[in-house]
């Protein structure tokens, strides 16, 4: 039942409107403006006061038809990555893509388009439905700053789902791991490279000693860190005083990412130590862990919601993060859901129509089958 050619003027529609992540305020506009056409009550909150980027969030409510069906939520975020400006879509061969200068922004405008095709296919079919929200999210390829600052006084939700995963349509990811942050500094001292050299604490021998020591890559199953960036020094004649470096460290077990972040800070430690220099390092959990099993609703009102659909749930885990992390952590229990997109954050990124189209259609079972509610005791359906 899904207006196919509707569906894709959408997504142009979407793509071909600039959101590189920090320039929101274009987009967010648009999307406001559609969802109020939709019949949502919408509001943006003030988060980008504190995160510095073009928009807040949106957070839009759409009343429900039942009094007793659970309230759920939907989410997906308005920004791309770079390079996203004057974005040229081109049909081919089943697939929207990009003309190989750009991004598409099927991340996650595959995913916004879908909740809106299903909205106006509800209202179209006049299909029941508890009360819905939309949670847009500005700055989530900011390291999902904007959910992090979301305004939880606008939201009434008791379960919900993410529709910003790379698998096909029908995949739930049902648990991703937290990441900290972790930014170490390295002070040394200073010499002629040439004439004292031994007077110097090469900042740069210390940080290479400290991360030659580190388990780094892939660590277990659930669990990952790496050296992001690494940066010192001034001239080759100069022993370098001072060294900065940006790492991470992932777990979907919060015991074994301590342990990880742990051994990360002594490597550290040690390696200013044993050379006679400072090391000051600073960790920061940017997001937690989230982990569901078939035994939680929200779950199995996914997995029914993908049967309804025509196809097959695969309840998998995923190594990144995504605003559900954030909002999961919230205390509102939600997972991420595979819309397929393709080479997301690439030039070479593309959409299938099909898997468009099934998404939208997902949108749709999810809230039939959310709007389901217990038949009252002594009645047989």
């Amino acid at each position: 039942m899904v207006n196919q050619q509707r569906l894709i003027d959408e997504f142009i529609e979407l793509v071909t409107t600039d959101s590189e992540t920090g320039d929101e305020r274009v987009i967010c506009d648009l999307l406001k403006e559609k969802l109020t056409n939709l019949g949502f009550d919408v509001k943006e909150d003030h988060s980008n006061e504190k995160t510095g980027h073009g928009a807040g969030n949106i957070v839009a409510t759409l009343d429900g038809t039942l009094e007793d069906a659970p309230k759920i939520y939907f989410t997906c975020h308005m920004d791309t990555v770079a390079p996203g400006k004057g974005i040229r879509p081109v049909m081919k061969d089943g697939y929207i893509q990009s003309d190989g200068t750009t991004i598409l922004g099927s991340d996650d405008k595959a995913g916004l388009a879908a909740l809106m095709e299903g909205i106006r296919l509800m209202k179209e079919q006049n299909i029941p439905h508890g009360k819905i929200q939309f949670i847009i999210t500005a700055g989530e390829e900011s390291g999902l700053i904007g959910s992090r600052h979301l305004d939880l006084s606008l939201v009434d939700a008791d379960f919900g789902f993410a529709l910003d995963s790379n698998g096909p349509v029908g995949e739930i990811i049902t648990s991703a791991p937290s990441q900290v942050k972790i930014i170490a500094t390295i002070y040394g001292k200073a010499a002629h490279a040439g004439v004292n050299p031994e007077d110097g604490i090469s900042a740069i021998q210390v940080a290479s000693r400290a991360i030659s020591k580190m388990r780094l890559g892939r660590i277990d199953s659930e669990t990952t860190a790496n050296i992001g960036s690494f940066h010192g020094g001034t001239a080759s004649n100069v022993v370098p005083e001072k060294v900065e470096i940006i790492a991470e460290a992932r777990s979907r077990n919060d015991i074994k990412l301590k342990a990880q972040v742990k051994h990360m800070v002594q490597a550290f430690k040690e390696a200013a130590d044993e050379l006679g220099a400072r090391a000051e390092v600073e960790t920061k959990v940017l997001y937690p862990s989230f982990k569901f099993t078939e035994e939680d609703l929200v779950v199995q009102k996914a997995m029914a919601a993908v049967e309804r659909v025509g196809r097959k749930p695969k309840l998998d885990v995923s190594g990144g993060g995504s605003d559900a992390n954030v909002i999961a952590g919230y205390n509102i229990p939600t997972v991420n859901l595979g819309i397929g997109y393709e080479n997301i954050h690439t030039t070479s990124e593309r959409m299938p129509v099909q898997e468009l189209i099934k998404a939208a259609e997902l949108v749709v079972a999810l809230v039939q089958e959310c709007a389901k509610v217990p038949v009252p005791q002594g009645i047989q359906s």
